[in-house]
């Protein structure tokens, strides 16, 4: 069932309701409230300019623990090379942008739209919405971003301008410490190469309510 938001009303139906493709749905806006309201709820906005806003809450997540990054033999040799340097927070509006235009295979335009771009960089000066950057001779060259639910982190995209970038990005973030789960959404087979894994909307809520830590952690 989709279900049309009220446009003065920030409050989401049952996640459990949702399409068999994540569709729960349709309207609203892209304030504050709403957009951390609906990551708190497992919920995350996905559309593109010639379609209203989508909302969508899949009924299996792809998520990835940090202590489950698979980093193989050549990726530790570029992350002990000390090619790239990675900061933290420190270009979040450049980061966004550049996933906006970052080319993908099968997809015409890009979901990150202006208005999804002023939303999450709202999101940012308010704290809840944090980027890592990948720098090959101060140039800004890969990174992610994403939105922060306690110790869960819900990327949102990645772009790299040179090989392995977004992947010193992506290493970075799980060896931080600062997350006990990473949020993929879908499932694509980068991420699953790296070591993420479904799970079903019921577990992933458990994590966002109670923090990962729970042994239903090990279930993928």
């Amino acid at each position: 069932m989709i279900f049309q938001l009220d446009p003065h009303d920030i409050h989401f139906p049952d996640p459990a309701l949702a399409e068999p493709d994540g569709l729960l749905a349709i309207g609203g806006d892209l304030r504050p409230e709403r957009l951390m309201e609906a990551y708190r709820r497992g919920i995350f906005p996905w559309y593109s300019d010639d379609t209203p806003i989508l909302w969508y809450s899949p009924h299996e997540r792809f998520v990835l623990s940090p202590d489950r990054l698979k980093i193989s033999k050549s990726m530790r040799q570029v992350l002990r090379s000390g090619r790239f340097s990675v900061t933290h927070d420190h270009a979040f509006a450049e980061v966004i942008a550049a996933c906006a235009t970052q080319p993908r295979h099968g997809q015409d335009g890009t979901w990150i739209t202006a208005d999804m771009q002023r939303a999450y960089n709202e999101l940012h000066r308010l704290g809840h919405a944090h980027s890592v950057e990948t720098w090959h001779n101060n140039k800004l060259v890969g990174g992610l971003y994403g939105i922060a639910i306690g110790r869960v982190f819900c990327g949102e995209s990645m772009f790299a301008k040179e090989a392995n970038a977004s992947k010193v990005a992506l290493a970075s973030l799980c060896q931080s410490g600062g997350y006990g789960l990473i949020d993929c959404q879908v499932y694509t087979d980068h991420l699953a190469s790296l070591g993420a894994g479904t799970v079903s909307r019921a577990i992933y809520l458990e994590w966002l309510d109670a923090g990962p830590g729970s042994p239903a952690k090990n279930s993928y």
